[in-house]
């Protein structure tokens, strides 16, 4: 299978370096001259477990060059997933899949708009990693990845995608009931990154003060309220339990929406707690700790002119 990952930042890197380790086709697509260039002169570098791998992974700003590949995995910030998706039009042919592995809620709806859903997959992944400098990526954490039909349709291109990645090591299920699980990381998502962002606390940070826990624990409780409401198969006490074991677990990540508010970066606040808010409007459920969340990250971003 021909790959291309759109998104040469933290994710993609990790993911595009376990398909090049295991000897596949996988090529990073990025609108970055420099970050392409260093990547295609020198390699990326991926920092894991007190280990570094150097790894060579071709990387071009220019699909056409490609023609036309088997899967292409986006993994850019959702408000570029628009410009991505024309970016990427050269590598999708008749039998291309098009699958989203991105944070949030809409994604794929983008996606569907510019290629047909029957041929996209949604998806969410565990993993997460964070840039340390140019062309070096730490992969601060590992997890399970799930993928499945956006269109609640065949099976056939996540499962041939799925197993892809099984192959070179990335733990892959496979399920048609894919909004439930991309629920379970909204709830994830919601309950973590707007109060890492807002207060600067790392991965470990969260878990260790006793206040900020209980806020965490009691935003996913609200956010699962509303994926139940809007008729997801979320189970509030599993939810709160891995989180919990999150929280204890710690480590030395650092949440997405932090790593935003750090670099200078305008947040993906819309997809992630601005989705469950729409939904909540949508099913007449009150969600005051999201709404409070999410007017404080926006309004952080609106004072130093992120927004």
């Amino acid at each position: 299978m021909r790959i291309a990952i759109v998104g040469a930042g933290a994710m993609g890197t990790v993911f595009g370096a376990a398909l090049r380790r295991a000897g596949k086709d996988a090529t990073l697509v990025d609108v970055s001259y420099p970050l392409v260039e260093h990547l295609t002169s020198r390699g990326a570098i991926v920092d894991e477990d007190g280990s570094s791998d150097r790894v060579r992974i071709p990387a071009t700003t220019d699909p056409a060059s490609l023609g036309t590949v088997d899967a292409v995995i986006m993994f850019v910030k959702c408000y570029q997933t628009e410009a991505a998706a024309k970016l990427a039009r050269p590598l999708v042919g008749r039998d291309t899949i098009v699958a989203s592995l991105q944070n949030g809620w809409g994604n794929e709806d983008i996606l569907a708009r510019h290629y047909g859903a029957q041929r996209v997959v949604a998806g969410v992944t565990y993993h997460s990693a964070r840039t340390s400098e140019l062309g070096r990526v730490s992969h601060t954490s590992r997890g399970p990845t799930y993928i499945g039909p956006f269109d609640g349709g065949g099976m056939g291109a996540a499962e041939r995608l799925g197993q892809a990645l099984s192959d070179v090591g990335i733990e892959t299920h496979v399920t048609p009931a894919i909004g439930t699980q991309m629920w379970q990381k909204l709830v994830l998502n919601c309950a973590t990154l707007p109060i890492a962002a807002l207060s600067g606390l790392g991965t470990s940070g969260l878990g260790a003060v006793a206040e900020v826990r209980e806020l965490v624990l009691r935003v996913a409780a609200e956010t699962c309220a509303v994926a139940r409401a809007a008729g997801y198969d979320v189970d509030p006490g599993e939810r709160i339990e891995t989180i919990s074991r999150a929280l204890d677990a710690g480590g030395d990540g650092k949440a997405s929406m932090l790593q935003d508010i750090e670099a200078g970066r305008r947040t993906e606040l819309d997809v992630i707690t601005g989705a469950v808010l729409e939904q909540a409007r949508a099913c007449g459920v009150e969600a005051p700790l999201n709404a409070l969340l999410f007017a404080l990250v926006r309004g952080y971003e609106q004072a130093h002119g992120l927004a």
